[in-house]
């Protein structure tokens, strides 16, 4: 149960700062504020993003349920994650994260919006390229290595 409590509550941490404040401060600056009407952009902003963070909130459960971890760097789990999304593309999270905010910029349509989900993949593909993947080399050495064979770190292999 403790697993849970931290896994949600690092979620909570990393959801609220870059999906909610962040995006927000863009909006503030940018001078936008919430569409008076709900249009049709509006309805598939709000699907799109119900749908990355759909994703992500997976990627939070399997680590909690199945390995007994959480997806913070600092607070990992002692196994490999290879089920749930990560069955299907080595970086689901981000990915997950990346949907929702494209989401949110879809929805407010706004561009200043959708340069920070620009600039969010780029800051997660150099995080995991100069950090997580040699984290996971070190850690879990050749399975690490023949997971990476099977699975794209940004594209699904199925």
């Amino acid at each position: 149960m403790f697993v849970f409590v931290r896994a949600i509550t690092y979620a909570t941490l990393f959801i609220g700062l870059v999906l909610v404040y962040a995006p927000a401060r863009f909006l503030s600056w940018s001078g936008l504020v919430r569409p008076v009407a709900i249009e049709v952009r509006q309805v598939v902003g709000m699907i799109v993003g119900a749908a990355g963070l759909a994703v992500a909130l997976w990627c939070v459960f399997t680590f909690a349920s199945v390995e007994k971890g959480t997806p913070a760097p600092f607070d990992p789990p002692r196994r490999l994650v290879i089920q749930g999304p990560y069955r299907f593309v080595r970086n689901p999270m981000y990915i997950g994260a990346g949907i929702a905010l494209a989401g949110a910029a879809l929805f407010y349509e706004s561009l200043p919006l959708l340069g920070y989900t620009g600039f969010f993949f780029l800051a997660a593909h150099l995080f995991v390229v100069g950090y997580e993947e040699r984290a996971l080399r070190r850690t879990f050495g050749q399975e690490y290595e023949t997971y990476c064979d099977r699975i794209g770190r940004w594209w699904p292999c199925l």
